[in-house]
């Protein structure tokens, strides 16, 4: 399976929670509705099918729902459905039954195209430029080549240009998110006092946060048997390895296939435990701090999981790992384009890479915001100071690494880690880190009132059902 962040909703768990919210509050079970720009719904007649062909075993493709004259198509749905499937599997989550998976995956697909639609008429485009950058950040993910990517694409059934027409979506719709809903979300002081003793009501009973080792033995979906085995045996192998005493962070730098193990040493970081996979959960929560698991397996391959710590929480939190990062930020506009910039920057890590440069001498002459005159420092920051775009390539680096050019609201930036650490809070500190928690949580809660809204002011049309 490929693996690829879901935007806005990072993973498939927390997709089909906010697409059952939406569905719930937009379209009732089974129903067959038309429904116009005031909300009003009459019902439609199902079409019939061809004489002689039963449903169930037609080959032809078919419309499912028009979206303002637009039409999805089966293939579309089963597509879609398909790769959610999996990513369930691969997190180890038990999906719903699949007639109901497939019409949250069709209101999904309707409620995208409504926002595909507006996102055209409010002139949002997105060039080859930035849908190569994010391809190649995909094959960076799985730590594959591009060509590696395509060729995995093809064993799981997907074109490379459907792919591709996937991330373009996926960045248009980004686009359109920070335009129309990030800008209406505001934290007041007096909610953010209300949230932390909200938290720490909760934390007085709630789960325990875990900080878990882990290392992936990756195995494809389809693995033959004799394969399955061999990688199985490679998994226990380093299991019994980390049993004896070796270092696990030493053991996932060297045998780990999850992104980012060269980094972190396999340490994921302490969390919530509703914050991992179940399966992890389950395989960790009789060991006791230090202990290892046994080898178990998902539809990722075979994980060896540590638990390195595991606390009570008492507030927001009351340590974070920071990171001290630069940034090289360019804005285009008319004389600089989009491609036109993202070259200038990679020329830029050509020549910090090389040594011909460095990072903060090319900030002070080129950065186009105010951390220009630091070189580009951004001093220390904690889980939840950037946008989502700009953390989460800061966090697949190392000291010292330069990232590829990454696209946000705020332009192209070039960003260098140049510390990691982490560190306890003091009272302005975990205020802080409460406010950027509730920011995100009054985010999501935009979207989802924001998607229902320009579901609502849509046509839809619902044919027939997905096979």
């Amino acid at each position: 399976m490929i693996a690829r962040e879901i935007p806005r909703f990072r993973g498939a768990a927390l997709w089909l929670a906010a697409a059952a919210t939406m569905f719930c509050l937009t379209a009732p079970a089974g129903a067959q509705l038309r429904m116009g720009p005031g909300g009003a719904a009459t019902p439609a007649a199902p079409a019939a099918p061809a004489a002689g062909a039963p449903q169930a075993s037609r080959q032809a493709d078919y419309i499912v729902a028009i979206v303002n004259s637009e039409p999805i198509t089966n293939n579309e749905a089963r597509a879609r459905l398909g790769r959610i499937e999996r990513d369930l599997e691969q997190q180890g989550t038990r999906p719903p039954p699949r007639e109901q998976l497939a019409r949250l995956v069709l209101d999904r697909l309707i409620t995208e195209r409504a926002q595909l639609q507006l996102a055209r008429e409010g002139g949002i485009r997105v060039d080859e430029a930035m849908v190569d950058a994010a391809e190649l950040n995909v094959a960076q993910q799985n730590r594959v080549t591009l060509a590696d990517l395509h060729r995995r694409l093809a064993t799981e059934g997907i074109s490379v240009e459907s792919f591709r027409q996937d991330l373009r979506n996926e960045l248009i719709l980004a686009r359109l998110r920070d335009r129309e809903v990030t800008p209406r979300v505001r934290v007041s002081e007096g909610e953010v006092e209300q949230f932390m003793r909200e938290q720490d009501a909760a934390a007085a009973g709630g789960p325990q946060d875990l900080n878990l080792g882990h290392i992936l033995v990756a195995a494809p979906e389809d693995a033959a048997p004799a394969l399955a085995r061999e990688l199985q045996a490679k998994a226990e192998r380093i299991q019994q390895r980390a049993l004896r005493g070796e270092d696990f962070s030493a053991l996932a730098r060297e045998f780990s296939d999850a992104p980012g193990a060269a980094a972190t040493g396999g340490v994921i970081g302490m969390r919530p435990a509703d914050r991992y996979p179940p399966l992890f959960v389950e395989a960790t929560q009789r060991l006791p701090v230090g202990g290892v698991s046994a080898v178990v397996q998902s539809g990722a391959g075979f994980h060896v999981l540590k638990l390195v710590e595991k606390r009570q929480p008492s507030s927001v939190g009351a340590a974070v790992v920071q990171q001290h990062a630069r940034h090289i930020l360019l804005r285009p506009n008319a004389q600089l384009t989009e491609a036109a910039a993202r070259q200038r920057l990679e020329d830029f890590k050509r020549r910090i890479d090389n040594a011909l440069a460095t990072f903060a001498d090319l900030a002070r002459d080129h950065s186009q915001d105010a951390s220009a005159r630091n070189g580009g420092d951004l001093g220390w920051a904690g889980p939840g100071t950037f946008v989502p775009e700009f953390e989460e390539a800061l966090n697949a680096l190392r000291p010292g690494q330069v990232s590829p050019p990454v696209q946000s609201r705020f332009g192209l930036h070039l960003i260098q880690l140049v510390e990691r650490r982490e560190q306890a809070l003091g009272p302005r500190e975990l205020r802080e880190v409460a406010r950027n928690q509730l920011r995100e949580k009054k985010e999501q809660e935009a979207y989802i009132q924001w998607a229902i809204d320009v579901r609502g002011r849509a046509y839809v049309e619902y044919r027939e059902p997905p096979q």
